[in-house]
């Protein structure tokens, strides 16, 4: 056998574990998802194929409300995150050496040793009206009664930056780390001050970074269901709690599919287009 044929199919090799899983985890259960949404119920246990589950999610405005606000706040979350994680990462990658590099970084990993319905549930117990904050808040004098704290967009946001932050700080510092300190410096000795070199310098060579962090904090968000739900309550109002109720309170699969691919669009639609908005490829960002 000659070595091009060997290495060839080592390589098919490697790769059909990830085929596999590909096509068995995400492909598959995809195309029977979309097929599920085109059926319309007609009689018990009798479909057709149609697009009414679609239909009624425009014409039920409470379901093209929540997904608005979701992508809306979604949108949001992603930008609160970014520029509360620049200046962090930053400082991380430019302003730190040796072991308090490893240290630092470190410290942003240590919340996530947990899982999300630890630390929401921690946000709970901090912000409910027996909690911790409105204890302070009432020995200081700041509040006369407990303060409910909970069920509110900003309590929400909160969680949602929260949560997404490790996910903004790694390719930041990752790409923040490789841009060349005589470039900067450059920056300076030619008359720029700190807001012309962050614009000129720093932020562009970041740009992969800053858009590869936003394309996972935002389908990171617009995915999440636990932080939105317990945070915010049963009027939280998130597309995602919606697609749970029609899969697991109703049982009506159809529409939850449909529900599904919706919310797979508007993701798609929305990273394509800030990809066009930043002038950067997929491949490029990923990679």
């Amino acid at each position: 056998m000659k070595a091009s044929t060997t290495g060839k199919l080592s390589i098919y090799l490697l790769l059909a574990p990830l085929a596999v899983w590909l096509f068995t985890l995400i492909i598959l259960p995809h195309i029977d998802m979309f097929l599920i949404s085109l059926h319309e119920r007609v009689a018990p246990r009798v479909y057709r194929t149609s697009l009414a589950n679609y239909a009624e999610f425009f014409n039920e405005p409470l379901y093209w409300r929540t997904f608005a606000r979701t992508a809306i706040m979604s949108i949001v979350a992603t930008a609160i995150t970014l520029v509360v994680a620049f200046p962090i990462s930053y400082y991380i990658a430019k302003m730190l050496r040796g072991r308090l590099k490893a240290v630092l970084f470190l410290l942003c990993l240590v919340p996530f040793w947990v899982s999300e319905l630890v630390r929401t549930f921690g946000w709970m117990i901090l912000l409910r009206e027996s909690g911790i904050f409105s204890a302070v808040l009432q020995w200081t004098g700041l509040a006369s009664a407990p303060v409910e704290m909970l069920y509110n967009d900003a309590t929400i946001m909160l969680g949602l930056v929260y949560t997404s932050m490790l996910f903004m700080v790694v390719p930041l510092v990752t790409t923040l780390d490789s841009l060349d300190d005589s470039l900067v410096e450059a920056g300076y000795d030619l008359g720029g001050n700190g807001l012309t070199v962050l614009r000129e310098i720093i932020v562009p060579h970041a740009m992969p970074g800053i858009v590869s962090g936003c394309i996972v904090v935002f389908m990171l968000t617009l995915g999440n269901y636990l932080t939105p739900v317990l945070l915010g309550g049963k009027d939280s109002m998130w597309f995602t709690a919606q697609i749970y109720t029609q899969f697991i309170t109703r049982f009506n699969w159809e529409l939850g599919s449909a529900f599904g691919f919706l919310l797979l669009g508007l993701s798609s639609l929305i990273v394509w287009s800030g990809l066009k908005l930043s002038r950067q490829t997929l491949s490029g960002t990923m990679g």
